[in-house]
């Protein structure tokens, strides 16, 4: 099998991998109005469990990346993908709204140290001048999920309950885990499973490295938009617009599509065309997102609505996609886990902050979701400020493979 096989295939399980762990999350955003009803918890409450989740994700975030840098790739990734199977079953078994905090928020603990692990396994497996490409199509399981999650959630929900749907749910991390523990190996450029002996890392130089904060920043802002427009959708159509559960799931697939074109495409535009530009394809974005749920607040009809959403979902991924293009370009593969962690530290923090807030301004609107997407508004606009100061001047000591490159280089000079 050549290299370009092998690749192929590492590329492939990631996929599922990356797929497994969007789906389990995504879920519980059909559930909510379920959950509410047998809990007898109102929109803040709901807010504060979807918090629970992101609160134990962006914990890990940190020490996450530095075990994936310290044990290596492979290993952190088998554990987290084990635990969050076992844990998507543990939300169907709740026993109290009690309990199910406390297991949404370890759910998103093992969950969280995911991402990093399989962030350094791409930087250790492929060119650099492809990396922006693979990493949007893995991210593009984030829509893809979207899209599924309502269509297998209703029937779920219909036959066996929101408790059943999280675990029948967890079959997927489990077919996950077994093509990751007998095929995923990152592989090396002679086309050989790559070492899993320590690699160190110098998590202290990436903590001194401003640009990678500005890009957990703008990180924070996108993720702030996707997770409080994704989390409250489902609601909003059901209380605002008076569709039904099997109108909202097939309504809700529709950013997912979008989502899907929109990753794809912020991969080949960060490697092909705005290469060392990437912070204006992230501030364009972000604005016409911005511009498109202002659109939404202002004409709360359903085309208008669902046009607005394929358009946010679209821009939103491909900003998504910038993002992450940057770091996996120009940072040692030894330093990736702490890097990343980072950065994905940002959107967790929005994981955190977003639903709550949102579930809050809801109830102080008195069910009205005007002051919650005045607040994404606000938030898309900061981020686009913030874009705009990331330096993106490529260090010299970036070359174009995928092998070690010495000290970890400066993500970007600033400009001055």
């Amino acid at each position: 099998m050549n290299l370009t096989s092998n690749r192929f295939r590492f590329a492939a399980v990631l996929f599922v991998c990356w797929f497994a762990s969007y789906l389990e999350r995504f879920l519980i955003n059909m559930a909510l109005p379920f959950i509410g009803r047998e809990f007898e918890v109102n929109e803040a409450g709901l807010g504060l469990l979807l918090s629970a989740f992101f609160a134990g994700y962006a914990l890990i975030q940190l020490p996450g990346g530095w075990l994936a840098d310290k044990f290596g790739a492979r290993k952190m990734i088998l554990f987290s993908i084990a635990c969050f199977s076992l844990f998507s079953v543990g939300s169907g078994l709740a026993w109290s709204l009690t309990s199910l905090f406390v297991i949404r928020f370890l759910f998103g603990v093992f969950e969280g140290s995911f991402p990093t692990a399989s962030f350094k396994a791409v930087s250790e497996s492929f060119p650099r001048a492809s990396r922006g490409r693979i990493q949007s199509i893995l991210l593009a399981t984030n829509p893809l999920s979207l899209t599924v999650a309502p269509l297998a959630a209703a029937p779920l929900i219909a036959a066996f309950g929101w408790r059943g749907m999280f675990i029948w749910a967890s079959l997927v991390g489990v077919v996950a885990l077994l093509l990751y523990a007998f095929g995923g190996k990152p592989i090396t450029d002679a086309g050989q499973p790559a070492s899993e002996a320590p690699q160190g890392g110098d998590i202290k130089a990436m903590l001194r490295e401003a640009s990678i904060w500005k890009i957990s920043l703008v990180n924070f802002g996108v993720n702030v938009l996707i997770w409080g427009f994704l989390s409250w959708l489902p609601t909003y159509m059901m209380k605002v617009l008076k569709l039904d559960l099997m109108h909202v799931g097939f309504i809700s697939t529709l950013p997912g599509i979008a989502g899907i074109v929109g990753m794809l495409a912020g991969g080949w535009l960060s490697d092909k065309i705005f290469e060392g530009r990437e912070k204006y394809l992230l501030a364009t974005t972000i604005a016409i997102a911005a511009a498109s749920l202002f659109v939404m607040l202002n004409v709360p009809t359903l085309p208008v609505v669902i046009a607005c959403q394929i358009i946010v979902a679209f821009s939103v991924k491909v900003a998504f996609s910038a993002i992450w293009a940057l770091p996996l370009k120009v940072i040692d593969p030894r330093n990736m886990g702490a890097a990343s962690g980072i950065v994905n530290l940002g959107s967790q923090l929005a994981g955190i902050a977003s639903p709550a807030i949102m579930g809050y301004l809801i109830v102080l609107g008195h069910g009205s979701y005007q002051g919650a997407f005045a607040f994404l508004l606000g938030c898309s606009v900061i981020s686009v400020g913030i874009a705009l100061t990331v330096g993106t001047s490529r260090p010299q000591s970036a070359d174009a493979g995928n092998e070690p490159c010495g000290p970890a280089p400066r993500l970007a000079q600033e400009e001055r």
